[in-house]
């Protein structure tokens, strides 16, 4: 079955602008996070023996059945919870080894999946345990049709809710913003932009606007970044600046749509010659005037103005997860921000970052518990007023789909109550 492709993260140790704008998705090279949190041999045998051998029965949830026929609509996230109780050990129910964990078999709809039991270990095939299926009979005709089953390859989520934080986010250092062509007028003397106007934008000296063979088209448009600080210490772990929207670049900067090449014969006026027949001083030339380059806004999430930002638009990457735990322990994660919203509390459904990204070996697809913090209070029952916290509680589960190096976007699969920034993430159990 066809794999899953990968891009490999932007790795930096300055410090990280995160950008709200589908590309750039990545998985953590060993080496980075091996350091800090290794692997043992007793966690990589486990996660091997899992894969050979299934989850035990007493994993599977209480009605799972024996057969179940993928639907359209249906989500791996999904049909885990149909098969188990702990959905994020699809892997090892999949039988998928340690090695090819990050690159899934992908299931279609049609597609018939059998529970195998055997031995007090449950299984998951596309065939059943006697290797019989029933075959239905189709009669064809003689046509040609063409189809690539990658285009109907079973997602992990509903595309819909993380499709536009994919097309989104990108990482840069911290002076790339500050360096980015930026917009410097609107057609008409607007002072607000929207979708279908044309604006005028200008880059650095030494990197104009200009339209080369192999030089960015489209751009998507930022504004200001914002710093995300993680709640542990307080320290800066990337900037997420305001996604607009999108521009594509119509002319370069210094072109006219009717440039005139006829040369010029300059000659000295009567004024500018001197008594001895020779040419005055000559007062200097008025100051080239500069032509921004033409843009078309082609969309919009917010309107745009001048000093909005340009980036260009990475190439689209569409990528399935695996719904999978760790290996390695996730010791100081927090919700850091939540996206997109000036509230604290975040629902189901909604897109929160985190305080981990690939340098602590978090990647697409790892599945962490929610728990949200004990209340502080004082005892009054016996009227000691003894201080007391009480225990953090597991209220949620929220899956990883974008990873940078100090920062992940993650989705809130399930929760209990809404999930506030600081609460703390643990791989679940």
């Amino acid at each position: 079955m066809p794999k899953d492709h990968h891009h490999q993260p932007v790795r930096s140790d300055r410090r990280l602008i995160t950008f709200s704008a589908l590309s750039m998705l990545g998985l953590a090279t060993a080496p980075a996070w091996a350091q800090r949190y290794p692997i043992t041999s007793d966690q990589k045998a486990s996660a091997q023996q899992a894969a050979q051998n299934g989850v035990p029965e007493g994993e599977l949830a209480t009605d799972a059945p024996n057969t179940y026929t993928v639907k359209g609509g249906d989500t791996l996230w999904g049909i885990s919870g149909v098969f188990l109780k702990k959905p994020w050990r699809w892997p090892a129910l999949w039988g998928m080894n340690f090695e090819q964990i990050s690159n899934p078999h992908l299931i279609y709809p049609g597609q018939t999946l059998y529970l195998i039991r055997q031995n007090g270990l449950a299984r998951l095939s596309l065939s059943p345990a006697d290797g019989s299926a029933d075959i239905p009979t189709v009669r064809v005709s003689p046509r040609s049709r063409y189809e690539s089953l990658a285009d109907n390859a079973l997602p992990t989520l509903r595309s819909h809710l993380i499709e536009p934080f994919l097309a989104e986010p990108v990482v840069v250092d911290e002076n790339t913003l500050l360096q980015a062509p930026h917009i410097v007028a609107a057609q008409d003397d607007r002072v607000l932009m929207s979708r279908g106007d044309r604006a005028y934008a200008r880059g650095e000296a030494s990197t104009p606007l200009l339209m080369n063979p192999g030089m960015p088209r489209d751009f998507r448009v930022f504004r200001s970044a914002t710093p995300i600080k993680d709640p542990n210490d307080g320290k800066i772990l990337g900037y997420e600046a305001q996604y607009l929207g999108r521009a594509r670049l119509i002319r370069a900067e210094g072109a006219q749509d009717e440039p005139d090449d006829t040369p010029v014969l300059r000659e000295f006026p009567a004024s500018n010659v001197s008594e001895g027949g020779y040419p005055a001083a000559k007062k200097p030339p008025p100051p080239t005037e500069v032509i921004p380059a033409s843009i078309d806004i082609t969309s919009i999430k917010e309107e745009i103005r001048a000093g909005d930002r340009l980036l260009p638009e990475p190439p689209r990457q569409l990528m399935n997860y695996v719904p999978r735990a760790p290996l390695v322990p996730t010791e100081r994660g927090r919700v850091a921000s939540i996206y997109g919203s000036a509230v604290a509390n975040a629902a189901q459904n909604q897109i929160v970052a985190i305080n981990l990204g690939t340098r602590d070996g978090i990647e697409p697809g790892h599945v962490l518990a929610i728990l949200s913090e004990g209340a502080r209070l004082l005892d009054t029952s016996d009227g000691s007023r003894v201080k007391m916290k009480l225990p953090d509680e597991r209220n949620g589960l929220l899956m990883v789909f974008r990873c940078f190096d100090r920062i992940s976007y993650a989705l809130i699969l399930e929760i209990k109550q809404a999930v506030r920034v600081g609460d703390r993430l643990v791989n679940p159990r």
